[in-house]
Order: C-alpha cells, then sequence, then structure tokens
C-alpha cells in the first residue's frame, strides 16, 4: 500500500494518491458492471436458494427504482430498511441508489422506541420490512406505531409517524395496508421507468445517498450521513486492499445494515466483479462454515468474536475450507492470536486487518497483502489512499510517533454529518475537516497504526493510564482462554481497578488465582487484574462489538461499589 508520511517525528501520515477516486454514483457503478460482467454471478444468498448475475441485479435494480418513483418516491427522500441479511436487502440498497432515495439502516434488533425515534428523526418515508425475524414482529410493530396503516388504501397518515407514508412487507403473509416487495417492480410503468433513467443524469455522486445510526453508549443514535463518493470509494479501496478480483466469491456474514456488510462487502464487491455470498439471515458459525464449503469462497468477513466462534465450533475440522484466500477481520480490535489462527487453520493467508468507523464510510487504514506476517497480525496497517490521519494529545497537538492520543481522519471518507444535527457535527468534525474519532491510537515510525483503546475506556489506576486493548491481547496467549474483555471498575483507593471477563475455551476450568499468576512478572503489577471473572457470554451488539459499558455495570452491581465516592 502506498502510503507518504508527512513527519517522520510526528503521529501524521497521508496516505498514497493512486488509483483516483472514483466519482460516479452507486447506479452508474452497478450499470457498469453489468455491462462489463453481466453473466458472472453478482449476489448468492444461500438460505435464500437466491443467484443473481450482474445483469439480472441491474435489470431487478432498475424495476425496482421505477417501482418506488412510481409510488411517488424522489429524489432525497428517505426509505428505512428494517431486515437481517436477504437478497432484497442488496436489491433495496441498489435500487434506491439509483432513484436518489436515501437508505436508512435500522438495526434489525431495534425495538419501538428505537424503531420510533429512527423513523421521525430522519422522516422516513417509506419503510421495507420483513413479516418478522427472530422474537421481533416487526410489521406488528410496526402496526403498534401506526394502527392507521391497517386503514389505509394507500398513502398512510400516522399521528406517531406523521412522515410514513408506505409500508412495504418481505415475504410472510400480507398484512391489511402493507404494500408487498415483490408486488414493487410491477409498479414500474413507461413513464416511472424514463423518469428513473432522466434521475441518473441528475445524480451527484456527493448527493447523500446512507443514513447508518451510531449505536453509542450514551445519549440518542445520531444518523451518520454517506454519499456516493464516501461509501462507493470505500468500498473499492477495502476490496483492493484484500485483492479482490474478477471471479472471487466472498463470505459475508456481517450484518448488511452496518458499514462492513453494505459497503466493504457489497460494494467491495460490485467494484472488483466479485460474488456476494450471504450464508444465513445472521451471524451462525456453522452456516458460514458451509456456505464458505459450498460456495467455495475466497475471501470471508467478520468481526473477531465471529472468526473465534467459527474456529471454536465442534465440527470446523470437517470443513473443507482450502479455497479461502483472504478477507478481512474489523470491527473491533483483533486479537493476534486469533489473526494467527485464522491464517493456519483457515488458509487465509492473504487477510487483512481494517480499522474504520461508520462515519469515515467505514475504513481508514489496512494491512496489505504485502506486509510483513508480523505487521499484518499485529498492527491496524497503514492509512488507505486519499485519506490523511494524525494522533493528537488533549490539547489538540500532534504527538511524536509511538505516543497514544486520539486518532483523527480527514478526507473524501469523512460523512457529510450527522442528520438534522449541526452541534453533534460540529462536535466530531472540527473546523478543519478533521473527524474526532474517540478511539486511542499510536503511528509508529513506519506508518503503521494500533488502536489502543477507546477515550472513554482508558483506566486510569493510582494515576497510570491502562489500556485495556494490551491487557487483553496478553490474556488471548493463555491457552484456556478464548476470548476475554477487560475494563475497569470504580476504587477508592486507586481511582479504577482492573476487571477481566474471561470466556474459557469449551471443556476448560480455571480459576482467578490461575490468571492472575500467568499474568504476574509478564505485565506491570498495576496492569494484573485485581477481579476476574468467568462467563460463558459477552453483552454484545448486533454486529459483535463488546459492550463494556454493560460489563462495568454488571461488576458496579455485583460488588456494591459507591460510584459517587469513586467519581
Amino acid at each position: 500500500m502506498e502510503t507518504s508520511g508527512l513527519s517522520a517525528g510526528l503521529s501524521h501520515v497521508r496516505g498514497g494518491s493512486t488509483p483516483p477516486l472514483r466519482r460516479e454514483t452507486i447506479g452508474a457503478a452497478l450499470s457498469a458492471a453489468a455491462e462489463r460482467w453481466p453473466n458472472a454471478q453478482a449476489l448468492v444468498s444461500v438460505h435464500q436458494g437466491v443467484c443473481w448475475t450482474y445483469g439480472e441485479l441491474n435489470e431487478k435494480a432498475e424495476a425496482l427504482a421505477a417501482g418506488l418513483f412510481a409510488l411517488g418516491l424522489r429524489r432525497g427522500d428517505r426509505l428505512g430498511i428494517w431486515a437481517p441479511n436477504c437478497a432484497e436487502w442488496t436489491l433495496t440498497q441498489f435500487a434506491t441508489a439509483k432513484a436518489g432515495i436515501i437508505l436508512v439502516n435500522i438495526n434489525p434488533a431495534y425495538r419501538l422506541s428505537e424503531l420510533e425515534y429512527t423513523l421521525n428523526k430522519v422522516g422516513v418515508a417509506a419503510l421495507v420490512t420483513p413479516e418478522r425475524f427472530k422474537t421481533s414482529e416487526y410489521v406488528a410493530m410496526v402496526n403498534e406505531l401506526a394502527p392507521e396503516i391497517a386503514r389505509s388504501a394507500g398513502t398512510i397518515a400516522s399521528a406517531r409517524l406523521p412522515h410514513l407514508k408506505r409500508a412495504i412487507q418481505i415475504g410472510g403473509t400480507p398484512a391489511k395496508g402493507w404494500l408487498g416487495f415483490d408486488d414493487l417492480a410491477g409498479l414500474a410503468t413507461a413513464e416511472s421507468r424514463r423518469a428513473i433513467e432522466g434521475t441518473a443524469g441528475e445524480l451527484d455522486c456527493r448527493d447523500p445517498i446512507n443514513i447508518q445510526f451510531t449505536s453509542g453508549t450514551t445519549g440518542l443514535p445520531k444518523g451518520a450521513t454517506l454519499s456516493h463518493f464516501n461509501i462507493l470509494n470505500n468500498g473499492f479501496f477495502v476490496g483492493r486492499s484484500i485483492g479482490l478480483k474478477e471471479g472471487d466469491r466472498l463470505c459475508i456474514p456481517v450484518p448488511l445494515y452496518h458499514c462492513f456488510g453494505m459497503v466493504m462487502g457489497n460494494l467491495g464487491c460490485l467494484t472488483h466483479g466479485a460474488t456476494m455470498v450471504y450464508p444465513a439471515d445472521a451471524f451462525d458459525p456453522l452456516a458460514v462454515l458451509q456456505a464458505v464449503e459450498k460456495e467455495r469462497c475466497t475471501g470471508l468477513y467478520g468481526v473477531p468474536t465471529m472468526f473465534i466462534a467459527e474456529l471454536g465450533h465442534p465440527e470446523f475440522d470437517k470443513f473443507d475450507l482450502s479455497s479461502l484466500r483472504t478477507g478481512c477481520m474489523a470491527g473491533s480490535p483483533c486479537p493476534v492470536e486469533v489473526m494467527k489462527q485464522v491464517i493456519s487453520r483457515m488458509h487465509m493467508k492473504d487477510v487483512t486487518i481494517a480499522y474504520g468507523m461508520t462515519e469515515t464510510s467505514p475504513v481508514s487504514f489496512q494491512t496489505g497483502e504485502d506486509d510483513p506476517l508480523e505487521r499484518r497480525v499485529s498492527t491496524i496497517g497503514r492509512v488507505q489512499p486519499h485519506l490523511e490521519c494524525k494522533v493528537i494529545d488533549l490539547d489538540g497537538k500532534t504527538v511524536p510517533r509511538g505516543t497514544p492520543g486520539e486518532l483523527c481522519t480527514r478526507g473524501y471518507s469523512v460523512m457529510i454529518g450527522y442528520w438534522d444535527d449541526e452541534e453533534k457535527t460540529a462536535e466530531a468534525i472540527d473546523a478543519e475537516g478533521w473527524m474526532h474519532t474517540g478511539d486511542l491510537a499510536t503511528i509508529d515510525a513506519q506508518g503503521y497504526g494500533n488502536i489502543v483503546g477507546r477515550l472513554k475506556d482508558m483506566v486510569i489506576r493510582g494515576g497510570e493510564n491502562v489500556y485495556p486493548r494490551e491487557i487483553e491481547e496478553y490474556l488471548y496467549r493463555h491457552p484456556k482462554v478464548e476470548d476475554v474483555a477487560v475494563v475497569g471498575v470504580p476504587d477508592e483507593k486507586f481511582g479504577e481497578e482492573i476487571c477481566a471477563w474471561i470466556k474459557l475455551k469449551p471443556g476448560e476450568t480455571a480459576s482467578e488465582d490461575e490468571i492472575k499468576a500467568f499474568c504476574k512478572g509478564q505485565i506491570a503489577h498495576y496492569k494484573v487484574p485485581r477481579y476476574v471473572r468467568f462467563v460463558a457470554e459477552f453483552p454484545m451488539t448486533v454486529t459483535g462489538k463488546v459492550q463494556k459499558f454493560q460489563i462495568r455495570d454488571a461488576m458496579i452491581g455485583e460488588l456494591k461499589l459507591d460510584t459517587a465516592k469513586t467519581a
């Protein structure tokens, strides 16, 4: 990966300038892919038995776009999709892009209050959702918020969801007042098709085309607003970094509603002529192993917890994964030991680590195929092309190489802003265009980055700054440890103390003293966990991130800590 450091002494780096940035819209990119690879497989949804070529995907996306236009949706309107991974999700992604409609990704785990807030915050005019998924009765939940739907003969007029005009159901038993997703293309007319063709010429790559809600641990979710330019380019460069090429088959078990799925996965495949392979509607390690073998996937995506679950599956050794070559581990810090196993046991010799955030479309750092093995397993790589990153101290000054501080990113990938929230946008993006990530990072002399924690997760014990990531990496070396999460908990004497929650490998047992003895003399005494708890699972987000604030809250409750004394 071509990079150029701006200063040998300071933590400020800039990516290379080649290849040039793409300036077409996502819809235009799909049309071009259909022309270049009309008969190549674009999408395989294993659990649905769906297989579409690029020619078919483009044709279906144009028909759906024309159908949405016939319903009254126009460029700049917002359409929400509240669904697990499925072919309809992707078809909606590309159809809205062709129509200039802004796609709003809604977390499949959202409940009523979160759904209501999301739909109203960005003024969603149409919602696409299946009848149900797992324990979520989606149609029933929407009807609870907007009972007027069942009485509507066309356009919805809801008191609680005043912007919602159309409700569209994927599959299931047809609900009163809801339109069937499969019927939308049939609504397309010659006029609406001409209108979509005309719209394509008017769209600009800088137009907003996607809103993704950040899952903050405090405050209400914020709608990160992204353009064609943001996400099409990021998908392209991530795909380039993993060596994605025409004919590759990428297994995508990560959620489509998140950047990892719809940008790094779908748009990465689109821009390189590869096949998107969905093993299941939600992550299932067995389904992933089956899909890789059956579909002869050459690449695999996942957050660390997904790879840990796949490697630890009791039937792992039964599957032929020899078709795998590359992929990406991202979404949260990637343990070195897990990365080594992915390379050795899953045949993913070219696997990369990527770092980013929704607000930067998402990736800003990534390892490359040509990086030395040690760099590929122990860093987040170097800055991506056309991007600039720096590490700053609390005063906003760029720190020397190797010194921890807050990572900031600037360049094409930085979001347009948070939807209808100028104040939060100004807090995140400064006057010089730097996105302040909230992540603690270092950049070494060669320009390789490393994430050492979150600003809010850093533990200050007796005046010493402790980065949970460092302790986690060490504990992963213990032969009995499958997964670990380290947090700080309040302490009257030291301000904070270290707590480690540990998930052991199947069949293993261990004691608190054994873990502490493993640390003694190997890491500084103040980094040795005072509290060790063995758990079956961690509190997780849908995207596979450990919710450390819940671990901290649980320990405060268990230890009956008085947080007022330690504040």
